[in-house]
């Protein structure tokens, strides 16, 4: 079976998954909320088939396209996270303003955004492969619009995915062979400044203390960790059974997005949990191997910052559920109920796949 079969078959594997899952984690609050226990997993599923268009449209599209108008792109970008910081045109969801209401569906410009980063970025390293050792004249424009775009996405506030935008920039920018040395210094600006975030915004104070703690408040900042924690623990070697979790039922809050992975855990133990995990590996394992052997450099660095997009949103969204770093609000790739990140991410496997196909 060749990688790009691979990357097709777990892709629709995992987001089928993820609709099952949906429906289990969700179901008693729809029904509760709305009258419709099939209102999430429906409109998942709607999701899923304009997530399958795009994904074999992109998959058609030659990947030099996203070169030609990057600039353009990023641009369009940049508008729509302006857009969506204006009362009136941006929607509040769970106190961020990060959204675009449709309908009865929201689209996030932040996760679009992800996709214009990583193809500007990807182009600039191309066009100036000669510069790298010329570190501050290299990295200033990259970080200026890191930056840039940082700041507007966390104005919404959105820090869960600003960081997984600036911890793949980075990542993509480091294998570049860019002068290490300045990785020092951007990193000691960055954690002066994530800091500052914290100290400024009381919060992210609370989601700290509620990570080293979660006990010091149990009805409040810790109380999702909590209940997370009582998902996964009681889950054992192979869980409660499909439909048969506890947390559910009004303990975790809304389990269908950012801590469906704790359900999983929870109806399917540490068997389902290791399936889930090896499925996101043999994923990326094949996405990368469609990297290092894509010749043309714009493809290769395309390839590796849609890869490193992925599986940093991913290990975020698994190290937050267990308990191994402060909640941030970042779903779960492919799985999580959310349209905007289904096909966004539908949309970055398509670009691979039109990759793998041209090295």
């Amino acid at each position: 079976m060749n990688t790009k079969r691979n990357i097709l078959i777990i892709t629709l594997i995992l987001s089928v998954l993820g609709i099952v899952m949906i429906y289990s984690s969700s179901y008693v609050w729809a029904e509760f909320k709305y009258g419709n226990a099939y209102k999430y997993v429906l409109q998942q599923a709607i999701f899923f088939i304009i997530g399958l268009f795009l994904l074999f449209f992109v998959s058609k599209v030659d990947y030099g396209f996203y070169k030609k108008y990057s600039n353009k792109f990023l641009f369009v970008c940049f508008i729509l996270l302006v857009l969506v910081l204006i009362p009136g045109i941006g929607m509040v969801r769970n106190g961020s303003r990060s959204w675009f209401g449709i309908g009865g569906f929201g689209i996030q410009p932040s996760e679009i955004s992800k996709i214009g980063l990583i193809i500007f970025v990807s182009k600039y390293l191309s066009n100036n492969d000669n510069n790298k050792r010329y570190t501050f004249k290299f990295m200033f424009p990259i970080l200026l619009v890191i930056f840039l775009f940082f700041l507007l996405i966390l104005l919404e506030p959105d820090f869960g995915s600003g960081m997984v935008i600036v911890l793949s920039l980075i990542g993509l920018i480091f294998i570049s062979g860019t002068n290490v040395s300045i990785f020092y210094k951007v990193g000691l600006l960055g954690i002066v400044g994530i800091v500052v975030l914290i100290l400024i915004a009381p919060y992210r104070m609370d989601r700290i203390t509620s990570f080293v703690n979660p006990w010091s408040d149990p009805l409040g900042s810790g109380f999702q960790m909590i209940q997370s924690m009582y998902a996964i623990g009681p889950g054992g070697l192979l869980g409660f059974g499909f439909l048969n979790s506890r947390q559910k039922h009004f303990y975790l809050p809304e389990p269908q997005t950012d801590f469906i992975f704790s359900i999983i855990t929870e109806e399917f133990g540490f068997v389902g949990a290791f399936v889930i995990v090896s499925l996101f590996a043999y994923l990326f394992y094949n996405i990368i191997k469609v990297s290092l052997n894509t010749k043309d450099l714009f493809g290769k660095y395309l390839s590796f910052g849609l890869a490193f997009m992925l599986i940093f949103q991913t290990l975020l969204n698994l190290s937050v559920v267990v308990g191994l770093v402060p909640i941030t609000g970042v779903t779960l790739p492919f799985i999580s109920y959310g349209g905007s990140s289904l096909l966004t991410s539908f949309i970055m496997i398509g670009i691979i796949l039109n990759i793998s196909e041209n090295k």
